[in-house]
């Protein structure tokens, strides 16, 4: 009896251990996917000029001169520190749970949001990126899990390319891969290409050209037959801050289904900082 406790109370400690493991893996990607992006920036990036935008559609050139203020510095990766709230459940009952986040954005070279909500053994932490979605509970029980697929690379192009026209503003300038043209008074559509991806973003601004809008047809999953297609993705922008030359909004509400009587913002977040230079 001894000896059967004993080799249960072994199992349980190994398999305690390989979790713990596998959990300092995923730090470790996460700092070096990090790096990554952070050595990205640039050594001495040029200074905005309004002549840089002055051939873009009117809502386009709004958006740029409001967005970045004349000789800004053209940082185009960012550092964004956020808290807010994560939605857990449905348009029914969505179950927010308070989250901290932040998040390093490099457009088009890809993102790592790293995510920490709920508190005790709910505490749901982990990290996304274009590479990877991997979310533990307490630390120590793998509860979500996908990446490596090019599902999932479209997918995550997406997100953080839709996050930079309003988090990162110069990394959406025009330039051979990325392209602005006008949808209406109010509406411009920034195209951007890397890789074999490419997505468009319709961006809403108010007269003052602050970006209060924006949607995409994002390649996305999260639906009710969870296939992977082409559905409406998008939120609403406001509260603006400046950081380092850059208006920033600093609450953002996002969701799938965007438009429809299916969407609700799963995703909400307060601002606190966002960072630029080296």
């Amino acid at each position: 009896m001894k000896i059967t406790a004993f080799l249960f109370m072994a199992s349980i400690l190994i398999l305690l251990a390989g979790l713990y493991a596998w959990r300092l893996m995923d730090h470790r990607s996460d700092r070096q996917e990090t790096a990554k992006l952070l050595a990205t920036r640039g050594e001495d990036p040029p200074q905005f000029t309004p002549s840089m935008v002055a051939d873009l559609p009117g809502p386009a050139r709004r958006y740029f001169l409001f967005a970045i203020a004349a000789d800004a510095r053209l940082n185009t990766v960012a550092e964004v520190y956020m808290r807010g709230q994560f939605a857990m459940g449905n348009k029914d009952a969505p179950n927010y749970i308070p989250m901290t986040a932040e998040q390093v954005l490099a457009a088009p070279e890809g993102f790592v949001w790293k995510m920490s909500a709920g508190s005790g053994a709910m505490r749901v932490s982990g990290s996304d990126s274009a590479s990877w979605t991997r979310f533990w509970l307490a630390g120590v029980i793998p509860v979500a899990r996908s990446g490596g697929t090019a599902d999932h690379t479209l997918s995550g192009f997406g997100r953080y390319m839709s996050e930079a026209i309003f988090w990162s503003p110069a990394s959406v300038l025009p330039s051979e891969n990325v392209v602005w043209e006008g949808v209406d008074e109010n509406t411009a559509r920034v195209t951007m290409t890397h890789n074999d991806n490419r997505q468009s973003v319709d961006v809403t601004v108010d007269a003052d050209g602050r970006p209060v809008k924006f949607v995409l047809q994002r390649w996305s999953n999260a639906n009710a037959e969870k296939q992977f297609r082409f559905q409406p993705f998008g939120g609403y922008l406001s509260e603006f801050q400046t950081f380092s030359g850059f208006q920033i909004p600093t609450h953002v509400e996002v969701g799938n289904l965007f438009g429809t009587d299916e969407y609700f913002p799963f995703f909400i977040a307060n601002v606190s900082d966002v960072r630029f230079d080296r």
